[in-house]
C-alpha cells in the first residue's frame, strides 16, 4: 500500500509540480486547496488562496488525476492572521503576515486535515529542503532551497521538529526554471502562470489602514520629531508608518526623510534626513523557535536575515539566559531593522532558529 501524502495545492506551478513529483515517487497524493478570499474581497488577482487559485488548483488536480478538496479558511484567517497583523500595527510595529499565514493557516490546517485523512506525510511547493541530521541524530534539518533566488526557508522557521519530520518539499532541489520545464513537460495548465505576490492579503494598497477599518481600530495620532525630540509636524496614526519608510510621510523638510523609529505609546514617529540614522548594530528577537541545540547564554557565529528579500549577513548570536530571546550582533551595521518582522538565523544552508524582532540596537549601543 502506497504511503499517503496530503499536499497544499495553491494553483501555482510550484505546488502542481510538487504533486507530480510525489506521484512519480509512488505516493498516493491528496490535494487540499485553502480558500481565504471570495469574489467580494478586493485582492490582487495574482494572490494565492483566492477564487482564481481554487479554479487553477482544480484544473491541475484534474490533469494529475488526484483527489482534490477545498478548505474554507476565511474566518480563521481573519480572526488569527489579520487580527494579529492589526495588533502589531497598533503597537507601531510592522507585521509579517506571510509567516503567520504559513504557520497558522497553510501548515496548521494542512496538518489537521492530514490527520483526519490518515495521511503519513504532508507536502507543499515551497523552495526549501528537509533532511535527516547527518550525524545520525533524530532531529530534522531545515535547509534553504537549492534555488537561492527563490529560497523560502525564511517563512518556515516556526515549524516544529515534529512537523518537519512528516513534511516533504519535493521541489526543494530544483531551480524555478527547472520547475517550469517540468510543468511544460507534464502539460500542466498553469505552466506559464505568473507568480503570486508576496503581499497576498492586501485587500487594498494600504494594508494597515484596511485592517484598521476591518477591525474598527482607533488610529493613534501623534507627532513627527527629530532624533533630538524637536517637533517637525503631526501625523494621523502610527499604523501608517514603518521603519525605513521615506514615501508618503506628509511632512516637508526640504530633503528626503526616513522613519527611524516609532513609539506607539506617545505617538511619536522619529524621522531623519541622514540615511545613516537607520543603521543598527544588532537586534533583540523574542518567541524563538530553535532548530539546533543552543544553550542559554551560548554565543555562536551565524548569518541572519531580517526580511525575506534580504541577503543573510554575518552575525553573532547570544541566546538569552531565560531561553526565550536572542541577541544578535551584526558584523557590519544593517539598515532599517524593523520590529515585528522575522529574524531567521542560519548556519550556511541550515536554519538554526528564528523569532520576531523586538527592537533594533542603534549604533550607540555598539559597546553594550
Amino acid at each position: 500500500m502506497s504511503p499517503r501524502v496530503v499536499i497544499a495545492l495553491s494553483g501555482g506551478v510550484d505546488s502542481s509540480v510538487a504533486a507530480a513529483l510525489l506521484l512519480e515517487q509512488g505516493f498516493e497524493v491528496v490535494a487540499l486547496t485553502l480558500q481565504l478570499f471570495d469574489c467580494s474581497d478586493q485582492v490582487n488577482e495574482r494572490s494565492c488562496c483566492g477564487v482564481a487559485g481554487v479554479a487553477e488548483a482544480r484544473a491541475a488536480a484534474g490533469r494529475l488525476g488526484i483527489r482534490h478538496y477545498v478548505i474554507n479558511g476565511r474566518e480563521r484567517f481573519r480572526e488569527v492572521v489579520l487580527a494579529q497583523a492589526w495588533r502589531e500595527y497598533e503597537r507601531g510595529r510592522t507585521p509579517n503576515p506571510c509567516v503567520a499565514c504559513n504557520d497558522t493557516m497553510k501548515f496548521g490546517l494542512l496538518y489537521e486535515r492530514a490527520r483526519e485523512l490518515g495521511a503519513d506525510f504532508v507536502a507543499t511547493g515551497h523552495h526549501a529542503r528537509v533532511v535527516r541530521e547527518p550525524t545520525g541524530g533524530g532531529r530534522p534539518w531545515l535547509l534553504r532551497g537549492r534555488d537561492a533566488d527563490k529560497d523560502q526557508s525564511y517563512f518556515l522557521f516556526s515549524l516544529s521538529d515534529e512537523q518537519l519530520r512528516v513534511t516533504r518539499f519535493p521541489i526543494g532541489e530544483l531551480t524555478k526554471a527547472e520547475v517550469r520545464e517540468r510543468a511544460r513537460g507534464l502539460l500542466l495548465p498553469n505552466a506559464a502562470r505568473a507568480e503570486s505576490q508576496d503581499a497576498c492579503i492586501a485587500q487594498r494598497s494600504d494594508l494597515a489602514e484596511s485592517l484598521r477599518e476591518a477591525f474598527g481600530g482607533a488610529a493613534k495620532p501623534g507627532r513627527f520629531v527629530d532624533r533630538g525630540g524637536r517637533v517637525l509636524g503631526e501625523h494621523d496614526g502610527v499604523h501608517r508608518f514603518t521603519v525605513g519608510q521615506r514615501k508618503g510621510l506628509g511632512v516637508a523638510l526640504g530633503a528626503r526623510a526616513y522613519v527611524v523609529s516609532i513609539d506607539a505609546t506617545s505617538g511619536d514617529v522619529v524621522i531623519d534626513t541622514d540615511v545613516r540614522s537607520l543603521e543598527s548594530v544588532g537586534l533583540v528577537a523574542r518567541a524563538m523557535r530553535w532548530h539546533d541545540e543552543v544553550a542559554p547564554g551560548e554565543r555562536r557565529a551565524c548569518q541572519v536575515k531580517v526580511r525575506y528579500r534580504h541577503e543573510a549577513v554575518q552575525a553573532e548570536l547570544e541566546r538569552a539566559a531565560d531561553g526565550d530571546g536572542v541577541l544578535v550582533r551584526f558584523a557590519e551595521p544593517e539598515r532599517a531593522v524593523t520590529p515585528g518582522q522575522a529574524a531567521v538565523l542560519y548556519d550556511g544552508e541550515r536554519v538554526i532558529g528564528g523569532g520576531w524582532i523586538d527592537r533594533a540596537l542603534p549604533a550607540e549601543e555598539r559597546a553594550a
